[in-house]
């Protein structure tokens, strides 16, 4: 709890992170968001980033790979009464084509390259901001936007963040 007002990541379970409060509202800012707005998260963790988009954005559909990170944020979402915000457990890099297209999708979690299943999840006019690069090495935030003739790419900053891991884990054993 001392370091509750830092700004910097914080470890929670399972290895992942919890991104620093300035990350967390520079990507939150670089989707442009309205409340008219529908979103995609890749890598729920703690559910802070996801509670920060339920109350600007219209719906949220968060997914994680950790089940038992979810359990815990579904859980803080309940007590939130955060009911604009659905979640699966499941693989990031797979996105939720059912409820697709977004108008915006963040990855809180780094790939050496963006998937095609979430660019193809990302509606004309939609923003996608995630990290690029791999993991150990730093990495640039980025935000892409779907035109109607392509996707076009805006390097924002330089950061740090946990790879965006494919699969998804059994809860019950504990493997993918």
């Amino acid at each position: 709890m001392d370091q509750a007002w830092e700004d910097r990541a914080l470890p929670i379970a399972q290895g992942q992170t919890i991104s620093q409060p300035y990350i967390v509202a520079l990507m939150t800012q670089a989707l442009k968001l309205t409340d008219r707005t529908k979103v995609l998260e890749i890598g729920t963790g703690s559910g802070y980033q996801a509670a920060i988009l339920a109350w600007v954005a219209r719906r949220v559909y968060t997914v994680e790979r950790h089940p038992e990170l979810l359990e815990v944020a579904e859980a803080r979402f309940a007590e939130m009464k955060l009911h604009n915000l659905h979640t699966r457990a499941g693989d990031g890099w797979k996105g939720w084509p059912e409820q697709a297209p977004f108008e915006a999708i963040i990855v809180t979690a780094a790939a050496d390259r963006i998937p095609d299943t979430l660019l193809d999840q990302l509606a004309v006019g939609g923003r996608m901001v995630a990290p690029i690069g791999r993991s150990g090495d730093t990495q640039k935030l980025v935000r892409f936007t779907r035109t109607e003739d392509g996707i076009e790419e805006e390097p924002l900053i330089d950061v740090r963040f946990v790879p965006l891991v494919h699969g998804a884990r059994d809860a019950r054993s504990g493997s993918r």
